[in-house]
């Protein structure tokens, strides 16, 4: 018995280290019409990286997030997914701030037009 108790210790020990150590964190930020981004989120975590994907309704939800995200989960890179504007990188350029990465998954045109006929199939540019 001691020794579970021992090894329980000992990871939440490095556990808390864990936790509290300085990392590189990183969130991937997608939109879809059909979603909450308080619930389809996700986290990645080594003792160095982090990363979060998440994914928002719109543009306008993910500037809130993205700013929310930078403030208290001290996200240092954001990439974008390849449905934002130019003007919608913008907006989340700014709400996080200067010392704050902002970069865009972009594909070719061939396939960009794959990507687009199988999310017209899955109903995402249908109006809600």
């Amino acid at each position: 018995m001691r020794k579970r108790t021992g090894l329980r210790l000992k990871y939440i020990e490095d556990h808390n280290a864990h936790m509290s150590a300085k990392k590189f964190r990183s969130a991937f930020v997608a939109m879809a019409p059909d979603v909450d981004p308080t619930v389809h989120r996700s986290v990645i975590e080594t003792p160095i990286y982090s990363l979060t994907s998440v994914l928002v309704r719109n543009e306008d939800e993910a500037v809130t997030v993205c700013r929310e995200m930078a403030r208290t989960d001290g996200v240092h890179s954001f990439v974008l997914c390849p449905g934002f504007t130019n003007m919608g990188v913008g907006r989340v350029a700014e709400a996080v701030g200067d010392g704050v990465s902002v970069n865009v998954a972009r594909g070719d045109g061939p396939g960009s037009a794959v990507v687009h006929k199988v999310m017209s199939e899955a109903g995402f540019f249908a109006r809600r």
